[in-house]
């Protein structure tokens, strides 16, 4: 089986450092996988807009929209022009949106006890969910009002650590399984939780005109592979292994993956040659350390996690 752990055109190189984390994937996976809480490097986010072009892709109009201390991180697109992220208030970290025309930012939620992190717009309502990080530990999915900053429980007792929504009733998690991860599906209308695979990364995603979400798993290898699962039949089939050392990946369309190791963007093509492409450079923006990434939904904006030079 192709793993597609090489790029075409580009020196495969990752850190020394990550590679080992990944080889040593069992409790220390899970400590630097969930959330990412303790001793964070200042993360910033970074929005272009997105263009494909005969060379790969081409990158303008670069704005830091979070540019403050602390971590601001797990960026999701509500609309084509407003981005959800996990941002730095006053050292907790809150839901923060950015509105990209009007070039304003506000935090959505009130005030709670924990953080919140990972936010995402329901399918079909303008509320927010996210996962919150309570002061005595519990790991929790909640359901915030847009208008006020309200909030309930949407699923009790499961320990979420990431989600992605298949519809406004559907969706696929990651959550705290020993010393692994799990992949669940939850229903809301039932409150049913339904174990699908262990050993699991952290990267979920709604695959784009599709009725397929995708995953990541950890292989023999211990690195990490992409499946797509089909959500009428729950048959998974695999797509490719993630670049060594690299967690985080996106859909920009319904064939097309990215993905980003240092200053660099690769992608790899379901429809074409089975490998990853180097598609950008980021290091004209002083941009490094690459790790989550969101698409808007017309594909002509991208929000990417980083670290400013």
């Amino acid at each position: 089986m192709n793993k597609c752990n090489t790029i075409y055109g580009a020196k495969f190189d990752i850190v020394e450092e990550n590679e080992l984390q990944m080889k040593k994937i069992s409790l220390a996976f899970i400590l630097f996988s969930t959330l990412q809480i303790v001793a964070q490097d200042k993360t910033e986010i970074f929005v272009f807009d997105l263009e494909p072009v005969y060379e790969g892709l081409q990158l303008t109009n670069f704005t830091n929209i979070s540019n403050n201390d602390g971590y601001n991180n797990q960026p999701s697109f509500s609309t084509n022009e407003t981005i959800l992220f996990a941002g730095n208030k006053n050292g907790q970290t809150d839901i923060s949106e950015y509105n990209l025309i009007n070039k304003t930012q506000k935090f959505i939620n009130s005030k709670t006890d924990g953080s919140e992190y990972s936010p995402q717009k329901f399918a079909l309502k303008n509320d927010v969910a996210a996962v919150r990080l309570d002061t005595d530990g519990l790991q929790r999915l909640y359901q915030y009002n847009y208008e006020n900053g309200t909030f309930s429980e949407l699923i009790p007792i499961v320990q979420i650590a990431y989600f992605s929504f298949y519809n406004n009733n559907t969706m696929l998690a990651t959550v705290l399984d020993s010393d692994q991860m799990a992949l669940v599906q939850i229903d809301f209308q039932s409150k049913k939780v339904d174990t699908i695979l262990r050993n699991v990364g952290r990267s979920v995603h709604k695959v784009p005109k599709s009725k397929s979400m995708s995953y990541t798993a950890v292989n023999e290898d211990k690195n990490l592979d992409i499946f797509m699962l089909d959500m009428n039949n729950g048959e998974s089939f695999f797509i490719c292994q993630l670049p060594i050392g690299v967690q985080d990946y996106v859909w920009l369309n319904d064939t097309q993956i990215l993905a980003g190791s240092r200053n660099k963007l690769f992608m790899f093509d379901t429809l074409g040659p089975q490998n990853w492409n180097q598609v950008a450079s980021l290091e004209e923006f002083g941009v490094s350390n690459i790790t989550r990434m969101a698409v808007s939904q017309n594909g002509k904006k991208i929000a990417i996690v980083g670290q400013s030079n």
